[in-house]
């Protein structure tokens, strides 16, 4: 397990630190910061506006008026459209700064943050950017001499809260429809990563977004957070985060399965962003078959993994994105060890700053265990041997989550019977982590409620009314 730690890539200044309120930056009313800390080394990288419940009143007003009073919901979806194909290419046209301030403020590897989050991001709005002009309602077909028809309008103030893991990808699965709907917007990024959010309210001004459309606060949960969720002003509340709604998602490997790709698949879909992924394939069933040989592939992968400083393009795993995440990652795997489980690779902390951890794989690991029943968000597999598909199911859907799950087989009837089997609201079939924004994505059980991406999500920001009319002496029925 190697581990880097240079970097040719120059992290930008920080332009935009302060509250973003009714088109503007803004102090926070009590003048208060706090600091936010470049994961890497521990150390601060600049301070941020600290917002609290009257900065959330501030922002709520103001989204509040631009819904009631200002053009937003009033002009045309294509015209809201347009400013949002605006704010896509402004995004595209500024990836290396955005990808940086992801990178140095979250963790994550600078160059999937170039190749794919923030080109992501401006993917998001252009898809519901062409789904603004096209938000119907229905003729109802209804009985007695009534003519029906329903309405969707949009819902009004929406309160966004957004966690630390995928800061661009999150702030757009839930601006971007919203947005696209006639919605105003109080954003709350996580108080670990605030810098790009900030960064997108500026933009979204210079794309024209009419002031108080989209607001961000910067913030802790227990003050801002907590406002925003029950401020009687704000319509509805989006949030993502924490692992009392998170996952403990299923692998499930056959016997039949190509080794070396459900090898590949299995170790990108629990190590991809140094496993703090709600997604994450924490729990990997292998069938009995080819246990002994895929364990062993998983292994060298893991050892060959390169563990440093996400600038540099040879690291494969940066640090996890701060004090209090990296400290609950080492005592799960304490954790582990005191139960019984086997540590097969991993477990320790990488170097003598920063908050970067070992890719950890426990086996001989049953469901009674805390690393089995708990979200560990970090880079900590745990894999388990089955007989049957039977069995395999049994224990899949013995969880209080139900997120994600995945299946590696060549057999059609068995993909078929699992994927129906499971209860999970995304299951991926020789695949995993197969995001597209056209994909509905969400959960059951304590996974959530709602979706994000695909127009069932715009239908989030949107309420249905039904209007009916008396049709007297119609010549049908």
């Amino acid at each position: 397990m190697g581990s880097h730690c240079e970097s040719s890539v120059k992290i930008p200044p920080i332009k935009f630190t302060k509250l973003f309120i009714n088109g503007n930056f803004v102090d926070s009313i009590s003048g208060k910061t706090f600091d936010t800390i470049d994961p890497r080394t521990g150390e601060v990288i600049t301070k941020v506006s600290l917002g609290d419940r009257e900065d959330v009143d501030l922002a709520v007003k103001a989204a509040r008026h631009a819904f009631d009073y200002g053009p937003w919901p009033r002009m045309s979806g294509s015209e809201r459209g347009r400013m949002m194909m605006k704010l896509a290419d402004l995004i595209e046209e500024n990836v290396e700064e955005i990808a940086a301030l992801d990178a140095v403020n979250g963790g994550k590897l600078f160059t999937l943050c170039k190749a794919i989050d923030i080109p992501g991001a401006a993917r998001t709005l252009r898809y519901y950017a062409g789904a603004a002009d096209k938000i119907h309602g229905t003729v109802l077909k209804m009985s007695k001499g009534l003519q029906g028809y329903t309405l969707r309008e949009p819902i009004g103030v929406v309160g966004s809260i957004i966690p630390w893991n995928f800061p661009t990808t999150m702030f757009f699965m839930k601006a971007a429809p919203a947005l696209a709907a006639g919605c105003t917007l109080v954003v709350k990024p996580a108080e670990q990563t605030p810098l790009s959010a900030l960064y997108y309210a500026h933009l979204a001004k210079l794309a024209g977004i009419p002031d108080g459309v989209l607001n961000v606060v910067n913030g802790f949960g227990e003050t801002a957070g907590a406002a925003i969720s029950a401020h009687m002003d704000i319509d509805k509340v989006t949030f993502t985060g924490s692992t009392e709604l998170g996952g403990k998602s299923p692998l499930l490997i056959f016997d039949d399965a190509d080794i070396d790709q459900a090898a590949d698949i299995a170790f990108r879909g629990m190590f991809y962003n140094k496993g703090e992924i709600c997604v994450a394939s924490s729990r990997v069933y292998v069938q009995e078959g080819i246990y002994e040989k895929l364990v062993k592939k998983l292994v060298e992968k893991a050892k060959a993994t390169v563990v440093g400083d996400p600038f540099d393009p040879q690291v494969n795993q940066g640090p996890q994105t701060d004090k209090k995440q990296f400290e609950k990652i080492l005592s799960y795997i304490e954790h582990g060890k005191r139960e019984g489980a086997t540590l097969l690779t991993g477990g320790k902390h990488v170097g003598q700053k920063g908050y970067y951890i070992e890719p950890t794989i426990f086996t001989d690991v049953n469901e009674d265990m805390i690393i089995t029943k708990e979200e560990i968000f970090g880079p900590v597999m745990s894999l388990m041997k089955f007989k049957t598909m039977e069995e395999a199911i049994k224990r899949a859907n013995n969880t209080t989550y139900g997120l994600a799950s995945g299946i590696i087989t060549k057999n059609l009837n068995v993909a078929n019977t699992v994927s129906r089997s499971i209860r999970a609201g995304v299951v991926w079939i020789n695949c995993y982590t197969a995001f597209d924004v056209d994909c509905p994505y969400g959960g059951y059980k304590m996974s959530g409620f709602g979706r994000d991406f695909g127009l069932d999500a715009l239908n989030q920001y949107l309420q249905i009314k039904s209007v009916v009319t008396p049709i007297h002496d119609s010549p049908w029925h």
